[in-house]
Formats: structure tokens, sequence, C-alpha cells
């Protein structure tokens, strides 16, 4: 009882340790497939060239949004070994391709299983996310363009007005100071001072008039005062002393 125990628990050792030489891998976790264009449910097989592990099958299936597990595809697998590659790893690809997808139902985790005589080997799974339609790309760039534009006409039309208001502020005080400016400018340049004139030149004619009528005052007295015969001479004696005083002066 004892040795067929150990027989037994050596050939699951053997099976273990020969299992562990194969592998399935499934890469990238995610996928996103349109409709029209299908998937690829990816599925490497990674086995040593050895008579024992070079006749397989794989499955392949998918489970749904309700966890139902359902059969795609299957097929089994002979592979010759190449001359002085015994013994060694094979990496093989059996990637299986879904054209079309039916709709978008067709989302889920899709499975790749490999199966040998005495082994069984499963891939992590790819998700994948089937789409309708693909992505439209939002027009962002004439939006940006159009509000820049916007933007731009705006600042023109307020630039333009600041401009036509300063100017008629503006330009009646400068047409002012140029109609000035013009004017100083065809002036003609004035003449210099004329000289002082002299002493005698200050005295008008009322003052003429008024020495005039001190003088014929003095006429009329002195003949009043005067005897007749003297009359003459003293008269002469005051216009002497009356073109004495003029000449002073």
């Amino acid at each position: 009882m004892a040795s067929n125990l150990k027989v037994i628990f050596l050939f699951l050792w053997l099976l273990q340790c020969g299992g562990g030489n194969v592998d399935v891998q499934q890469k990238p976790p995610i996928q996103v497939a349109l409709l029209k264009e299908g998937i690829s449910i990816p599925c490497k097989v990674i086995f040593p060239y050895m008579p024992r592990y070079t006749r397989f099958s794989i499955f392949y299936y998918w489970i749904n949004s309700l966890g139902q597990k359902i059969s795609i595809y299957s097929r089994s697998e002979k592979v010759e070994i190449p001359s002085g590659k015994e013994n060694t790893t094979a990496v093989i690809p059996y990637n299986h391709r879904i054209m079309p997808l039916e709709n978008t139902s067709s989302t889920g985790t899709y499975y790749c299983e490999v199966k040998w005589n005495d082994i069984q080997k499963m891939g992590k799974g790819v998700f994948v996310l089937a789409r309708g339609t693909g992505y439209i790309q939002t027009s962002y760039g004439w939006q940006i363009l159009i509000t820049v534009t916007t933007l731009l006409v705006a600042l023109s039309i307020t630039a333009t007005a600041l401009l036509l208001w300063k100017r008629k502020v503006l330009c009646p005080v400068r047409n002012q100071l140029n109609i000035r400016r013009q004017k100083m400018e065809t002036q003609p340049p004035s003449a210099s001072p004329p000289p002082p004139s002299p002493v005698y030149d200050c005295l008008d004619s009322q003052q003429v008039d008024v020495y005039s009528t001190l003088k014929n005052n003095t006429n009329n007295q002195s003949l009043k005062n005067s005897p007749p015969g003297k009359t003459p001479k003293k008269q002469a004696t005051l216009e002497e002393s009356s073109d004495t005083l003029y000449e002073n002066i």
C-alpha cells in the first residue's frame, strides 16, 4: 500500500514538473474593437520541442456580461520539431480573428485554452470593448480659431473707436495751436523801436497854445498899464523875455 502511494506521488510530481514547461499567454489584456473591423484573440503557446508537447488542442471562448461561457472556435495542432531545436523552448502565436462582431453586446472577456494529453493551460483572458463607431475627434481646433478671430475683431473695433474719439477731442486744440503758430510764422519781424524824440518834440500843439495865451495876456496887461508912448518898447521887452524863456525850456 505504501509503495503504491509512492508511485502515485511520483507520477503527480513528474506530471507537475512536466507541466511547468508549458504556458499560454494573452497580451494585451484590454482591446477596443469596432464592429466592422472585428477583433483578434491573442494566444501565445509556450512549450518545449519534445514529442510529448508537439501535439495539443486550442479552444477559444468568451464570457459575456452575464457570466455565460460561449465557445467560439477550436483547433488541433501538430508541430514539427526543427532540426537542432530538440529540447529547446518554442513560443508560437495562435491568434484567432473574429470578423465581424455581431453587435456591441460582444463586449466581454475572451480566453484561449490549450490542452495536451495530460496538461491543460488557460490564458488570463483579454477584455474586449466592442463599439459601433470609432472615436470621432471633436473639432476643438475650429472652435478655438473662431473664438480667437472673434476676440481680435472685437479688439480691433474697440481700438478704432478709441482712436476716433481721441482724434475728435484733440484735433480742435491742435488746430488752434497750428493756426496760432502759422500766424506767428507769417507775421513779419517787428521793427526796431524808434529813437527817443527830443525834448522839443514833447511839446504838442496844446502846450504851444498855452504859451501863446500867456503871451497875449501879458501883452494886453502891458497895454492897459503902460502910458501912451511907451507901449512899443515894453512890448518888445516882453517878447524878448518870452523868446528867452521858450529857448531855455
